[in-house]
Order: C-alpha cells, then sequence, then structure tokens
C-alpha cells in the first residue's frame, strides 16, 4: 500500500511536469503563431464545426469575440475562387494529404482581402481523418504586390515588345518620311513654279494689254486717215493699191492686237449661252478645208448638252487655232480627235466650283517636251519654224478662257500627241435664237455727235471720218470738258465716248450724263472692256477699236434712227 501510493505521488508529480510543459509549450507557439502574424484554426469531421482563432478572425473580417462558423468561412470566400477552394478541401479529405490553399475572401464591409490556408489532417485510430489542423495568413499585401509587379512586367513586355517592332520598322519608317518629305517639297517646289508662272503671265498678261491698248490707237488713226484718203484721192489705180494696202497691213495689225488683247483677258467679250455641238457642226466645212485630205478630224459630241458661256465669234476663232496647230504638227498625216464633255469642278484652284464643259483637241502628232509645255502659252512663243507662226494662237485661246472664267489645260507627250482641253463654265441661260437678217437701211440723218476722246490722233481722223459722214461733231479731250457741254443747252442727238482716259472713264462719264440727260445715246468706243470693280455697270452699245469709217457709219445709223 506505502509503495502503490508512492508510485501515486510520482505520477502525480510527472502529470504536473508535464501540464506545466504543455502550457509553457502552449504559450510558446502562441507567441510564435503572433510573431509570425498567423491564425490557428482547427475544422473537425465530419460535423464540419470550426474552431478559429482570434488572429484567424481577424484575417476573415471579424472581431475576437465574434462567432465564426464553417457556414460563415464558405460565405465569404470569392464566387470566383469556391469551386478551387471546394476542389482541393475535397482532396485533402479524401486522400488525408495537406491542405494548401491561397483565395481571395469578402470581409462584412465589403472589402476584398487575400488568405493562405495550411493544414494537415489528424487521423483517429482507425485511420479516418478526424480534423483539419492548420494555421492561415493574411497576404493581401503580397498578392497587390505581385499583381502590382505582374502589370508592370506586362507594361515592360508589351514596351519591349513595342520598341523591338519600333526599332525593327525604324528603317523603314525614316525611308517612307523621307520619301514623304521629298514628295512634299516636290509639290512645293510645283505649286512655287506655278506661282511664279501665273505671276508672270499676269506681268506679261498687263503689259501686253498696255500695248495692245497704245497700238489700238495708233491704228485707229491710221486706218480713220486712209478711209478718208481712199475717198478723196484722184482715181489713180496704183494710188488705190497703195492705201489699199496700207490698210490690210493696218487690219493686219488690228488682227495681231485682238490676239494680244485675248492674251491679257482685255477684250470685248459678248458673252452668251452656246451650243458647243451646233457651232462646231457648223465649223466642219471650214475645219475640213483648214485641215486639207491627210488629215483625219473626228468629231465625239453627246446630245443634249447644256449651253456654254462664251463669245461664239471668239470661241471659233478659238477652235480653229487649236485645229491648226494640231494639224502642224502632224507633218506626215494623222487624226485629230475633237471632243465635248461635261465635268463638274470641285477643289479645283484654277477653277470656281461649278459645271462646266471640256472641249478637247486630240492628235497624234510629234508632241511638245515639258519645256517647250511650259511656255506654250506666252505671246510669241512658238515651236514652229521661222516664218510659220506669231505665237499668238495659243496664248488668245489661254486669254479667252480665263476671261470667260475657265481655263486651257496642255498635256502632250514626246512622240505621241497633245491634247487642248479648252474648259468653259456652263451657261444659266438658253442659247440665243438667230437674230433675222436685217433689211436694207434708210441713210442716216444727220446729227450733232459730242465725241470724247483724250488720244488726238484718234480725236482727229474719227472728228473728220464724222463730219465726212454729215454730222457736226463737238470734240472734247476729257470727261470733265464733255460734262460741261452736258450742262449746257447746247443740243446733242449722240454721244461717242472712249472709255480708258484719265481722271474718268467713258463708264462713269456715262453713268454722270445720265443724270443729266437719261435720254441721250451713249456710243462706247474701246479696244478692250477692262470694267473696274464697284463702278458702273451699264450695258452700252460698243463699237471695237480700231474701227472703219463703214462701221462707224452703221453703228451710229443703228442709234440715231
Amino acid at each position: 500500500m506505502v509503495g502503490s501510493a508512492i508510485r501515486g505521488r510520482r505520477r502525480q508529480y510527472q502529470s504536473r511536469s508535464i501540464l506545466e510543459n504543455l502550457t509553457e509549450s502552449e504559450g510558446l507557439l502562441q507567441t510564435a503563431l503572433a510573431a509570425g502574424r498567423l491564425g490557428a484554426l482547427e475544422l473537425h469531421l465530419p460535423s464540419l464545426k470550426l474552431e478559429a482563432s482570434a488572429t484567424c478572425k481577424l484575417f476573415f473580417g471579424r472581431r475576437p469575440e465574434q462567432d465564426f462558423r464553417y457556414d460563415d468561412l464558405l460565405a465569404s470566400v470569392h464566387p470566383e475562387d469556391r469551386d478551387r477552394r471546394q476542389s482541393v478541401f475535397d482532396q485533402a479529405v479524401a486522400t488525408g494529404s495537406d491542405y494548401s490553399i491561397e483565395y481571395r475572401n469578402i470581409w462584412p464591409d465589403g472589402s476584398q482581402h487575400w488568405v493562405e490556408v495550411r493544414a494537415r489532417s489528424v487521423r483517429r485510430p482507425d485511420g479516418g481523418v478526424r480534423s483539419l489542423v492548420g494555421v492561415c495568413s493574411d497576404i493581401t499585401a503580397r498578392k497587390v504586390a505581385e499583381i502590382e509587379r505582374e502589370t508592370l512586367l506586362a507594361q515592360l513586355a508589351a514596351e519591349r515588345t513595342a520598341l523591338a517592332e519600333l526599332t525593327a520598322t525604324l528603317e523603314q519608317r525614316v525611308e517612307q518620311r523621307t520619301a514623304d518629305l521629298m514628295k512634299e517639297v516636290a509639290a512645293r517646289e510645283r505649286a512655287q513654279d506655278q506661282l511664279r508662272q501665273a505671276q508672270k503671265m499676269e506681268t506679261i498678261g498687263q503689259l501686253t494689254g498696255g500695248v495692245a491698248h497704245d497700238f489700238n490707237n495708233l491704228l485707229m488713226a491710221v486706218m480713220g486717215n486712209l478711209d478718208l484718203l481712199r475717198k478723196r484721192i484722184p482715181d489713180d489705180p496704183r494710188l488705190r493699191r497703195l492705201i489699199d494696202g496700207a490698210l490690210q497691213g493696218a487690219e493686219r495689225g488690228a488682227s495681231l492686237t485682238q490676239r494680244l488683247l485675248a492674251f491679257a483677258r482685255q477684250q470685248d467679250l459678248r458673252a452668251v449661252a452656246v451650243d458647243l455641238g451646233t457651232l462646231i457642226r457648223g465649223m466642219i466645212d471650214l475645219l475640213e478645208r483648214s485641215l486639207g485630205p491627210r488629215i483625219e478630224l473626228r468629231l465625239d459630241v453627246p446630245d443634249q448638252l447644256p449651253p456654254a458661256r462664251a463669245d461664239s465669234n471668239q470661241l471659233e476663232l478659238a477652235i480653229l487655232n487649236l485645229v491648226i496647230n494640231a494639224r502642224d504638227a502632224m507633218a506626215d498625216g494623222g487624226a485629230i480627235d475633237i471632243r465635248i464633255r461635261a465635268r463638274r469642278a470641285n477643289g479645283d484652284q484654277s477653277l470656281q466650283s461649278g459645271h462646266y464643259l471640256e472641249l478637247s483637241v486630240i492628235d497624234t502628232g510629234e508632241g511638245m517636251s515639258p519645256e517647250i509645255l511650259k511656255r506654250a502659252v506666252e505671246p510669241f512663243f512658238s515651236s514652229k519654224p521661222l516664218g510659220k507662226g506669231t505665237g499668238l494662237g495659243l496664248s488668245m485661246v489661254h486669254g479667252l478662257a480665263e476671261q470667260l472664267g475657265g481655263a486651257l489645260r496642255l498635256s502632250s507627250t514626246v512622240g505621241t500627241g497633245t491634247t487642248a482641253t479648252l474648259v468653259l463654265p456652263v451657261a444659266t441661260q438658253l442659247p440665243e435664237a438667230e437674230a433675222p437678217v436685217p433689211g436694207l437701211r434708210p441713210p442716216g440723218r444727220s446729227a450733232v455727235i459730242l465725241f470724247v476722246d483724250d488720244d488726238p490722233l484718234i480725236a482727229m481722223s474719227t472728228t473728220e471720218m464724222l463730219e465726212d459722214l454729215g454730222h457736226h461733231v463737238i470734240g472734247v479731250s476729257s470727261a470733265r470738258h464733255a460734262l460741261d457741254v452736258i450742262r449746257s443747252e447746247q443740243p446733242i442727238d449722240l454721244m461717242v465716248t472712249d472709255h480708258v482716259m484719265p481722271g474718268m472713264t467713258g463708264l462713269e462719264l456715262a453713268a454722270a450724263s445720265r443724270q443729266l440727260r437719261p435720254s441721250l445715246p451713249i456710243l462706247l468706243a474701246t479696244g478692250y472692256a477692262e470694267l473696274p470693280e464697284g463702278g458702273p455697270q451699264l450695258d452700252l452699245p460698243r463699237l471695237a477699236k480700231p474701227y472703219h469709217q463703214d462701221q462707224l457709219r452703221d453703228r451710229l445709223d443703228q442709234m440715231l434712227r
């Protein structure tokens, strides 16, 4: 009995020592768990009773004093991670393997956190899994850092890929950019060349127009005096031949000045609606006679084309010039096509937006080089042999097109041929019907005519022609003097005035005269119609300089009836 008591007492001391050791070990374990920011948990099976430490509860967003059941744990798992967590859990329970997983959980406040759980199976004597015992930790900071690192790495990879692509295509892009820059430079140089060419043509046009106007005045004096001399010289055939020759020379000079004025866009045009198809067909006989038997003329003129706004007489002359140029380019014969097409201009720098007709004269001749093509419309420039052309044909057509609001387009290839395209605006009115041929008019009556011209040579010759026709002439040299006469009580039947005069133009004089004598007939005699912007726009009868006495008489007879 004493031995038994001693052994019992000894076991008590051993148990107390074991309990003390266990308590100390548990304290050390709790200290280690706290130091490692680890929470402890145990899940009993099959009851699924969960025991969780205060730290473990904190990792799921619960306070230490709150209950935290297994259902609460399941409900907190992120919906996208639930299937994966359940699969790992089922595998651990079925096989007794370690349970290790990282997943997201949603706290009661709605915030999202990451948790890592590691546990091992505790088996029963029969070998079944009694419980899962383990630890959990909050890995939100590490996961956020990993996600940021992965995002950064992805960005770096994308940038590296982009840099590699950039490096790979850099040379190609440099070559492309260089080519683009060269194109831009070439386009800028072409634009500058076009601007310089336009400025040069404008300067030549202004100079040409001024020279042609002065030359017109000289021819006016020459032709007027020759007309009077022819009527008054003795009936001597030799003298008449000399005067007729002088008149023919003056008329050729007048034709020359008309071409110069056409190039300078200062000729007096009667722009009306013209049916191009009818006009071309009416010129067929003239064109075929001009071309000869070795040139085939072909027309491509569609029906139902709108009318063009043009001066029919000047347009016929322009077409004839283009056809003759085409003929001269085909020494061995060939074919000339005259083609008309409708088009709409949009974004064309040389044309206003609107509807146009393109009249093209196409030959199969020798063509022009780029150097010749650049100068083709300059006055007096010609690629023909000396004495074979004046160099005014294309310049006249160019000036006519510009003055009508259109353009002349030339394209040519050496050895292939040339295409000259006359672009004309579509008229807003229908073509005028042909006026009936007037019958014989009775001789004009004698009248008092106020004649205004600042050029003394023209004033002298025209006064002589008017007086020779039986009129009484009041001659003045300026618009101011003319208004003084109009303000007086001097009877006046008609006023003939020049247009370009210093101080006041003929149109301005006509407007002022209408204020004083509204019914006074006014005839505007001019070599060209350079109407000032914003000035009076009067529709006056006109007489083109230089004119013969017969033309002057016919115009006066029409106005004095």
